[in-house]
């Protein structure tokens, strides 16, 4: 096995930690609403909410759900954050500094209706389902050479500061379509022009769930190929980004597995290597294993 291939199956089985036979999983509670589950919530945010019995009901046969006399989504979404600012307030749990007044739904499968929304910063404490919007914004020269643009992101982010990440992505809020979170995030994070960015192509989905105690991290990023004029250069917009590079696909290749590459991001240059034919089945033996590792079951 190359060192390369390792250090791929490697950042898999972490963003995929979540459902292997180690993880934490089994101690955590099923997270309930109308009878569906619609998360996970560790053992030791559980102990936390039985302070508040009025919005959640105490853990009963493997799950938490909510108190009965909430029974419409806007009046949950109300009760459950009034206790996130409680709790953010106390500095009960790290995750709620990086509070960022953005709503995310919340729904057993995307399809669904939502049954409520909560905080962002908030969603991995009950291990909701989150959605977000990766864009591969890459050049073809007239000879066929394909190369990326990568950021790197701001030092002073919430998550992962100064890491190389795809040239543009964002988080799916309440109420918000994927095309709009696309054309924004492109508009605001590189400074790419509306009609430009509408040309982007939705080709993907990449889907992971990991646990770091505190919270599970259940994703599914929709992936969009933006193919770019050689003379476009995107511009650091709205200073989440700190700078954008060029780099041809064997150095984006070389990169992918590294610590200066943002985990999930680098999930989804995997899936354009895969799409664009630079990994081979015959060439790379756990090609199958990067493919199953890139789409799991939320």
């Amino acid at each position: 096995m190359s060192v390369w291939s390792e250090g791929v199956l490697q950042l898999l089985r972490r963003m995929n930690g979540f459902y292997l036979q180690d993880s934490f999983r089994a101690s955590c509670l099923r997270f309930e609403l109308d009878g569906v589950q619609v998360g996970w919530v560790p053992p030791a945010v559980a102990a936390l909410l039985t302070q508040f019995e009025e919005v959640f009901t105490r853990p009963h046969g493997g799950a938490v759900t909510l108190s009965p006399q909430l029974d419409s989504s806007e009046i949950r979404s109300v009760a459950v954050d009034k206790v996130l600012r409680k709790l953010r307030a106390d500095g009960s749990l790290s995750c709620l500094s990086g509070w960022r007044d953005e709503k995310y739904s919340v729904m057993a499968q995307f399809c669904d209706p939502p049954v409520m929304w909560m905080e962002r910063a908030a969603t991995s404490l009950f291990g909701v389902k989150r959605y977000g919007v990766h864009i591969n914004g890459y050049t073809v020269s007239e000879s066929g050479e394909v190369t990326m643009w990568l950021a790197r992101r701001s030092p002073t982010k919430q998550t992962y500061p100064g890491l190389l990440d795809n040239m543009a992505a964002g988080g799916l809020s309440a109420g918000v379509s994927i095309r709009h979170t696309l054309v924004k995030e492109c508009e605001e994070e590189a400074c790419i022009p509306a009609a430009l960015a509408d040309t982007a192509r939705p080709v993907s989905t990449v889907s992971y769930t990991y646990g770091d105690g505190e919270g599970v991290f259940a994703e599914s990023q929709f992936v969009f190929d933006l193919r770019l004029p050689a003379d476009f250069r995107p511009r650091v917009g709205d200073g989440e980004v700190q700078d954008f590079y060029l780099l041809p696909i064997e150095r984006v290749k070389e990169l992918l597995p590294t610590d200066d590459f943002k985990p999930n991001s680098a999930m989804v240059v995997l899936d354009f290597l895969i799409r664009h034919s630079f990994l081979e089945p015959d060439t790379e033996p756990f090609y199958q294993e990067f493919v199953s590792g890139l789409h799991q079951t939320l």
